[in-house]
C-alpha cells in the first residue's frame, strides 16, 4: 500500500468516526431508553404498599454567575438510588416542571422497578433551559417494605470561562 493509500485510508476512517455524533446520555449501553428498560411489565398492587412518598427535587437550568456573564445554563442529573439491600422500588411517576409551575414533560408511562441497590438516572442536557432556573421533578415512589429510605437527588454541573463549578440539591418529601 502506498503512502497516499494509506493516509486515504486513515482519513476515511477518522471521517466515518468523527461523524457518529453526541450519544445520548439517556439511553443504556444496549440503546434503550433508561426509564423504558426498567419498566414493569405487570400491574404493582398499590395497596400492597406499606412505603408511598411523592419527592419533590429542584433542580436549575441556569444559574447567575456574574455581571460579564449573567447566566450560565448547566446539565441536571436526576438520581433516583435505591438503598435498600432486599427492597425493590417501585417509581409511578417522574414529572418535570418549569419555573412557572407548569408541567414540561412526563418521563413515566408505566411503572418502573428499581431493583435492590439499583440506581436510576436521567439527564436534562444543558442546551435544555425549558426548565428554567426554578425547574423540579416530582417522583412519586413505593415499596412493600415501610422502611426504606431511598435517595433522590439532582447534580447540576456547569462552566463559564475557564471556571467549571458542581453541586447538589436533595430531595424532599411533600406527601
Amino acid at each position: 500500500m502506498n503512502k497516499f493509500s494509506f493516509t486515504l485510508c486513515l482519513f476515511t476512517c477518522l471521517l466515518i468516526i468523527c461523524c457518529e455524533g453526541p450519544r445520548d446520555p439517556n439511553l443504556n449501553k444496549s440503546g434503550e431508553d433508561e426509564f423504558k428498560a426498567h419498566e414493569v411489565q405487570r400491574e404493582i398492587d398499590m395497596d400492597n404498599q406499606e412505603f408511598q412518598d411523592v419527592i419533590y427535587v429542584p433542580i436549575y437550568s441556569d444559574i447567575y454567575v456574574d455581571k460579564a456573564n449573567q447566566n450560565s445554563l448547566l446539565s441536571a442529573t436526576l438520581s433516583i438510588r435505591n438503598t435498600s439491600y432486599k427492597d425493590s422500588l417501585f417509581i409511578s411517576k417522574i414529572d418535570y416542571f418549569n419555573t412557572e409551575g407548569q408541567m414540561v414533560r412526563s418521563y413515566v408511562d408505566n411503572m418502573i422497578r428499581l431493583t435492590p441497590m439499583g440506581t436510576l438516572n436521567y439527564v436534562i442536557e444543558k442546551e435544555d433551559d425549558s426548565g428554567g432556573p426554578g425547574a423540579n421533578f416530582i417522583v412519586e415512589i413505593s415499596s412493600k417494605n415501610k422502611n426504606v429510605k431511598p435517595l433522590i437527588q439532582a447534580v447540576m454541573i456547569g462552566h463559564t470561562g475557564n471556571k467549571g463549578f458542581a453541586f447538589s440539591t436533595d430531595g424532599y418529601s411533600i406527601k
